[in-house]
């Protein structure tokens, strides 16, 4: 008994890394509330453990006091084991193996973010926006994000496949794929040129080596004679908050970036861009959709909104909450934990509303390819020379440059 206390405390204190939880009760009564505590919470495990007409590993019931504490948070923080904190880094650095979706609670619903590029997700036709209404034929409480997603880990980690059952947006049919997990290289930065002047930079996500990389492709382009660029953030979810602050400072000279707003003194910060940009009299375009995310919407507002850069596209998806990876004091495990909420520089508060484009346009209110026969002079690139969208911010650098 000593050494499960011993181990349940470790797991309560790793937990209170930046994590502050009053408990108590919700309803105004005359009646005294006894003070909820950790000893009273080791307590009730305990009895359970040793009274209760079933035997219950003591995993099982830490398991479910830490579900217990996620659930009463937003569907953005979760414990991560080690292998799921292993993933999350692997991630940032470009690899893992697994399915290629983001996901999250939107609207009282599971919900796809975004697939991520050349993953199993993006193979099968999943869209950003598809709500996950079943998995493996059974229903899903959107309630229990955490168990959604521990079912789709234990998949990928056992190398399973999975079967998911999608409501799209405006449709009350399913849509029935099953996806097979595998290894996911996410280039989080490719370029190509479209009609030899116009530099077109398709960004998947922000990794730790995205303006590395950005920096490296925005220096090949210098001594050409460039009429524009095209940044691409459609489907990106996010990634790492200061390389979107990174991305966004090589364009602006002067202005607000994003700022932070937390309970702890890190976590309120104010980010400016510095003197020093690139590409100064380029106009620039940032492409967004109902897939791009977080740190995605972080640099399309920042471009935006110090009148850097026209958005064209749908309306982006509203992640406007800045989450932390905090390490806890054994086994490598980590707590992913919503620390703040980020404002546009204007100062607006994007989360659940999202990033209005300037010019909005959806695929089906596009012409046919056909019509459009500029797109084929402009990319060798068959996904790039089809794409209606890429088409009408070019058409607009050639009209506007």
């Amino acid at each position: 008994m000593i050494k499960f206390i011993r181990y349940f405390a470790c797991v309560i204190l790793g937990l209170t890394l930046g994590l502050s939880i009053t408990l108590s009760g919700t309803e105004h009564t005359a009646q005294h509330q006894p003070k909820l505590n950790y000893p009273l919470l080791i307590d009730v495990i305990s009895t359970i453990e040793s009274y209760y007409i079933d035997k219950i590993p003591q995993e099982t019931l830490i398991q479910a006091a830490i579900d217990g504490v996620f659930n009463s948070l937003d569907s953005y923080s979760n414990f991560l084991d080690a292998e799921a904190f292993s993933d999350i880094k692997n991630a940032n650095s470009g690899e893992y193996f697994g399915f290629g979706i983001e996901i999250a609670t939107e609207e009282d619903q599971v919900t796809i973010v975004s697939p991520f590029p050349h993953s199993p997700a993006a193979a099968a036709g999943i869209l950003p926006g598809d709500k996950i209404i079943k998995v493996n034929d059974q229903a899903i409480d959107p309630r229990q994000l955490d168990k959604v997603l521990r079912q789709i880990k234990h998949h990928s980690k056992h190398n399973l496949a999975i079967h998911l059952s999608l409501r799209r947006q405006n449709s009350e049919n399913l849509v029935n794929v099953t996806l097979k997990p595998s290894i996911i290289d996410v280039n989080s930065v490719s370029a190509t040129l479209l009609d030899g002047s116009i530099g077109y930079i398709k960004l998947s996500s922000f990794q730790d080596d995205s303006t590395r990389d950005m920096v490296n492709q925005l220096n090949q382009w210098q001594d050409l004679p460039m009429r524009g660029l095209i940044l691409d953030v459609r489907n990106n979810p996010g990634g790492l908050l200061d390389q979107a602050i990174k991305i966004a400072d090589l364009f602006l000279a002067k202005g607000r970036i994003v700022s932070t707003r937390g309970r702890f003194f890190d976590a309120n910060s104010d980010y400016f861009a510095s003197p020093k940009n690139i590409f100064s009299k380029l106009p620039i375009i940032v492409l967004i959709n109902k897939g791009s995310a977080s740190a995605s919407e972080i640099l399309a507002a920042a471009l935006q909104e110090n009148q850097r850069a026209i958005l064209i596209g749908e309306k982006s998806f509203g992640k406007g909450t800045v989450q932390s990876l905090i390490p806890t004091l054994i086994d490598g495990h980590a707590i992913k934990l919503t620390i703040g909420h980020y404002t546009t520089p204007k100062g607006r508060d994007i989360n659940t509303i999202g990033i209005e484009p300037d010019i909005n346009i959806t695929t089906d209110a596009m012409t046919e390819i056909k019509s459009m026969p500029i797109i084929a002079e402009l990319s060798p690139h068959d996904d790039i020379a089809q794409d209606r969208v890429i088409y009408s911010a070019v058409t607009w650098i050639k009209t506007n440059s």
